[in-house]
């Protein structure tokens, strides 16, 4: 079966986590990527050698220095679509990339940086997007990485709008996709007083929120009324944190996820 991208290169020199995300997904979709790593590899590889084996497992992966051996590396252009890159504009100027396409007039750009405007050039990683824009609960460390996974996501849709301009103009051009902007688009579920401690979905609703169960946590997502009111019914209480509490302490996760299924209820126990 055909998929999507089948026909689109794609040559990723985007290491750590952002780049080789969006690599994977664009692969998933049917494009031929070529994961371009320095001598050193990909950091990600030694941080979680699994995760990384995953997102590579359909590209071909070459080991290359882009400046020592740029001839190299420029026959794996002249055949792409797209490139993805990671490094900081400075460097990507350097290197003779910011704008690709005057030598190779099909290629698209899609850069990966940390900031957007006159801060592109300033260092930065997931944590410090996520303290910028309100999804951090200091002291305690994020369990997702929300800018890095986010950005991808962003970096995916960017190269998709390309591949499309691309094809209609008939030649490439130069995007950026910044990490912080994708942290404040987290972030905005917060700073709007959506989620966030007292918030509607911040535990202030009975009805969304974690319950402690007689052998763990259960998740309960009641927003709807009809979810709501059902749960109600099934559990017997009368809408408060306090009776939801009572109800799930005295049943186990598998017997409240059996309720769950029985009823129609968003219902689940917390891994």
């Amino acid at each position: 079966m055909s998929l999507p991208l089948d026909g689109v290169n794609v040559v990723s020199v985007a290491i750590n986590l952002p780049g080789p995300l969006a690599a994977a997904r664009l692969a998933e979709l049917g494009a031929s990527v070529t994961k371009v790593e320095p001598a050193s590899g990909d950091p990600l590889a030694v941080a979680a050698p699994a995760w990384y084996a995953e997102l590579v497992a359909h590209q071909t992966v070459v080991s290359l220095d882009v400046r020592k051996d740029r001839e190299k590396f420029d026959e794996l252009l002249a055949d792409a679509h797209l490139l993805i890159t990671s490094m900081r504009p400075s460097a990507l100027m350097r290197l003779g990339l910011a704008h690709p396409y005057t030598q190779f007039p099909k290629l698209s750009l899609v850069e990966i940086v940390g900031h957007s405007g006159a801060r592109a050039e300033t260092p930065g990683h997931d944590l410090n997007y996520q303290a910028a824009c309100g999804t951090l609960t200091p002291p305690h460390m994020p369990k997702v990485p929300i800018a890095d996974i986010l950005g991808a996501e962003r970096t995916v849709s960017t190269a998709l709008a390309a591949v499309i301009a691309g094809t209609v103009s008939g030649v490439g051009a130069s995007y950026r996709v910044a990490l912080e902007d994708a942290a404040a688009v987290a972030g905005s579920a917060v700073n709007y007083h959506l989620m966030g401690d007292g918030a509607i979905l911040g535990g202030a609703f009975p009805g969304y929120g974690i319950y402690r169960a007689a052998d763990g946590y259960v998740a309960l997502g009641a927003v709807e009324p009809h979810f709501f009111m059902r749960a109600l019914e099934v559990l017997g209480v009368d809408g408060t944190h306090e009776t939801f509490a009572e109800a799930f302490s005295n049943k186990t996760i598998a017997e409240l996820e059996a309720l769950a299924a029985e009823h129609d209820l968003p219902l689940n126990g917390v891994n």
